[in-house]
């Protein structure tokens, strides 16, 4: 199979060194630039995960690896996200490179394949999907960072590798999804010759690789889903490991996802203009009614299998203001109060007030309330009349850049520990979808909630929404049963059905009722003692934790075929039941 690979390759000479003047950074070798221990520890990870000899190893994935290097040089991966620091765009890569391969380790593919076909074309699909996870964000450099040679010459990576010293900034008011589809302009210079020929001959894959490369993921099968579900756990970890990178400024993928979200409720879920709604459009304003609004954005969020969503709605607030999503009140706060009046009509609420250009940018408008949103005298009291809406036309207001954050320590951060941590925990990812498709999830007003909420638990497991044997994961196989997590998955529940809080006593919390309920189906193993509640015991690489949960004996509740069990996880006393 890799008979095209079996010449020797020619690689460029080195660029020479060159002293850098203040301000600029110096040029450096791929082999300077991939020594350091956390990346060589990626490589060995990478080659473990490939099962190729060594020579194939340096044609298929240390070539491209090399050359990928040479042209990131030290940029970061984002300005103000995951990765921002120098250096960061050759980590995000590398990290996206293991974990795809570990993830892929889970698949046979194609897809439907006969066995002896899946067999004959492993390498091939590895490689593809590797070569999608380090190439689907190359896009950055060429669009999003105006990159300066020592000489005053701007530099542009489709001229080849950089031969001078450089410094870079970020341009402003760019657009932030160009780059998915600039990767077009690079990955040839990555990939040689040789590679997208052997490639080619493989058509689901090449097309595969080819909707990756021009950000089309919608079309890219499992290999796009490889790559995204990469991308989360690299962003996750990066952002999680480095708490003071990620509060420098607002993150662009949370506020994508708010924005995503708002737009959806808006625009197809919620009433406008009118008594017992959840907004009113005036001439200059959109005025969303706080807690109703919050709990739904948070719940089709949820839905959407979106992590890193705020429990609270204090929280959330506190994001929809830190990105500009959310107009403030003169005293600098998220939250406004108004009176909305229509006729002989008039009611209180508090309010989230946007821009109408956030919700509808070319989209025809609603038309505006004939009454008026009049804010309350301790707001600073304004009419917001609704006359007709006169064309409006907002310009992306500029992010302040922060100074250029220094170099990650990595001899003070246990990173690679952690990450590959993560990697060793998703075993999960085996697809357990059954051919029956997927279940449908009654109104958690249903007669028998106990069984909702376990309709719930089965159809995030078959949709992937709820993640299992991860180690964020409130689902686990162990020891030949299912352990759910409590108070955490109970909780993720009515995050995502906000609405049971009218069928619960308000003297008990709202996901202690929902486990009550599941309680009341027993269908979980007691303790010997009579207790519902077991121990597990997680035993990872690095560090050690308990977590408590419900014991269920029947995995097929939730599996048509049971995943292996997680390595790491042991329920205490299990041996004194019998398993």
């Amino acid at each position: 199979m890799l008979s095209l690979f079996r010449h020797k390759s020619q690689k460029p000479p080195p660029p020479p060194t060159q002293s850098a003047t203040e301000g600029y950074l110096p040029i450096e070798s791929a082999h300077s630039l991939l020594a350091a221990e956390h990346r060589r520890q990626l490589l060995d990870r990478i080659w473990q995960y490939t099962a190729l000899s060594h020579a194939q190893f340096i044609q298929l994935y240390l070539n491209p690896i090399h050359r990928y290097a040479e042209q990131v040089q030290q940029l970061p991966a984002s300005e103000t996200h995951h990765h921002a620091y120098l250096g960061g765009m050759l980590d995000h890569g590398l990290e996206l490179v293991a974990c795809s391969l570990k993830l892929r380790q889970s698949y046979l593919l194609p897809t439907g394949a006969a066995p002896e076909d899946q067999a004959a074309q492993t390498d091939a699909w590895s490689a593809g999907i590797a070569y999608g996870a380090l190439l689907h964000d190359i896009g950055k450099i060429a669009v999003d960072l105006l990159v300066e040679r020592q000489d005053g010459r701007v530099w542009h990576p489709w001229q080849g590798s950089l031969d001078q010293p450089y410094r870079f900034r970020y341009i402003k008011g760019r657009d932030y999804h160009l780059h998915g589809a600039a990767a077009g302009l690079l990955y040839t210079q990555i990939l040689d010759r040789p590679i997208l020929d052997w490639l080619s001959g493989f058509p689901p894959l090449w097309a595969s690789l080819l909707y990756v490369l021009a950000g089309q993921y919608e079309r890219a099968g499992v290999l796009g889903e490889l790559v995204m579900q990469a991308d989360r756990v690299s962003t996750a970890q990066n952002i999680g490991g480095n708490p003071s990178k990620a509060l420098q400024a607002p993150i662009h993928s949370l506020q994508h996802h708010l924005i995503s979200g708002l737009r959806h409720l808006v625009q197809h879920e919620l009433k406008l203009n009118q008594p017992g709604a959840a907004g009113w459009l005036t001439q200059d304003a959109l005025w969303l009614v706080s807690k109703t609004v919050t709990d739904k954005l948070r719940a089709y969020l949820l839905s959407q299998a979106i992590e890193g969503i705020p429990s609270s709605n204090l929280a959330v607030f506190d994001e929809l203001q830190s990105h500009g999503l959310v107009e403030s009140t003169p005293e600098g706060k998220a939250i406004w109060t108004a009176l909305v009046a229509q006729g002989s009509w008039e009611q209180t609420f508090t309010f989230l007030r946007l821009q109408p250009a956030l919700i509808w940018g070319s989209e025809d408008r609603p038309e505006t309330f004939s009454g008026t949103v009049s804010v309350a005298v301790d707001d600073h009291p304004t009419d917001a009349p609704a006359s007709p809406a006169a064309p409006e036309t907002v310009s992306a207001g500029s992010r302040q850049s922060p100074s250029q954050p220094d170099p990650m320590t990595m001899e003070n951060a246990d990173y690679l520990g952690t990450l590959l941590d993560m990697f060793e925990l998703e075993e999960s990812e085996v697809s357990n979808v059954s051919s029956a498709g997927t279940l449908e999830i009654s109104n958690p007003s249903s007669d028998n909630p106990g069984q909702t909420f376990l309709n719930w638990v089965k159809e995030g497991i078959l949709s992937h929404k709820l993640i299992i044997n991860d180690s964020k994961a409130k689902i686990h196989t162990v020891s030949g049963t299912v352990f759910l997590v409590t108070p955490g998955l109970f909780q993720r529940y009515v995050q995502e059905f906000p609405g049971i809080a009218k069928r619960v006593d308000q003297e008990i919390e709202e996901w202690r009722w929902v486990q009550k309920q599941f309680e009341n189906l027993k269908v979980h193993r007691k303790r010997d003692n009579g207790l519902n509640i077991w121990a597990c015991q997680v035993q990872g690489p690095r560090k050690r934790t308990t977590l408590k949960g419900y014991v269920i004996e029947e995995p097929k509740l939730f599996f048509e075929l049971t995943p292996p069990d997680n390595p790491f996880l042991k329920i205490d006393d299990i041996a004194s039941t019998g398993h």
